[in-house]
């Protein structure tokens, strides 16, 4: 099978770390946003990634869907077969994707402010997860679920940040602290995505017209660079 995104985005992330964590094999093709291939505008309906490409040559779209589809398709199924729980966990991980839009433009954010503001949005969340999170490591004790890989992203790049800023999205909230070591700690967040994803997230959000880049800058005394394709404008083009 096939993924179909490209590099920083959060939502094929999702997709990958589902795959990872099942010992999927996968392909992944990146494309420019910028110039979309036709066969990929064919392909997507929406013209968003990421896309599934089946074995079978079958289309998927929506990171939801998508996700919805392996787990059901692919090794034994990490979704919680009561109809109850199946329906909260999607709504705890819905709460999740949709917060990856808002936490890009929070890292992108050209002032204190607006960076600040950033973190409130994000921090309402954060704040409900944190209720629901338990002592174990993961949302429901010592198994790794559905819902830990949907926040995988949020928590993954929250500690990028950390690391080079100082500046911590999840300080208030030392449950999901602790969830966000134990979930790195399994190494799937790295082993989903590209090699040089670290680098090109901080040339994009890390760069000298961001706040968080100049506190970067501050403790490093060098700004961060790296190759980036991002632009703002492909942040609408994930789902």
């Amino acid at each position: 099978m096939k993924i179909v995104s490209f590099k920083t985005c959060p939502f094929v992330q999702r997709v990958t770390a589902l795959l990872e964590a099942k010992h999927v094999p996968y392909d992944v093709e990146y494309i420019d946003l910028s110039k979309k291939p036709t066969w990929f505008l064919e392909a997507s309906p929406n013209g968003q990634v990421p896309i599934l490409i089946t074995d079978d040559d079958q289309v998927l779209f929506e990171s939801d869907a998508i996700v919805e589809y392996l787990d059901e398709t692919t090794g034994d199924p990490i979704t919680a077969n009561d109809p109850v729980k199946k329906a909260q966990d999607r709504a705890w991980s819905y709460l999740a994707s949709k917060h990856y839009l808002p936490q890009c433009s929070a890292q992108r954010s050209p002032d204190e402010q607006t960076l600040e503001e950033g973190r409130t949005t994000l921090g309402t969340a954060f704040a409900k997860i944190e209720s629901r999170l338990g002592e174990g490591p993961y949302l429901d004790g010592d198994i790794l679920g559905m819902v830990d890989i949907a926040w995988l992203p949020l928590l993954h790049r929250a500690a990028i940040i950390e690391r080079y800023t100082d500046f911590d999205f999840l300080g208030a909230f030392p449950k999901v602290k602790r969830w966000q070591e134990a979930i790195l700690a399994t190494g799937i967040a790295e082993k989903s995505v590209a090699g040089d994803f670290e680098s090109r997230f901080t040339a994009f959000y890390l760069a000298d017209t961001t706040y968080l880049g100049q506190l970067a800058k501050k403790q490093s005394g060098t700004a961060c660079c790296g190759p980036t394709e991002c632009r703002e404008e492909d942040l609408a083009c994930c789902a």
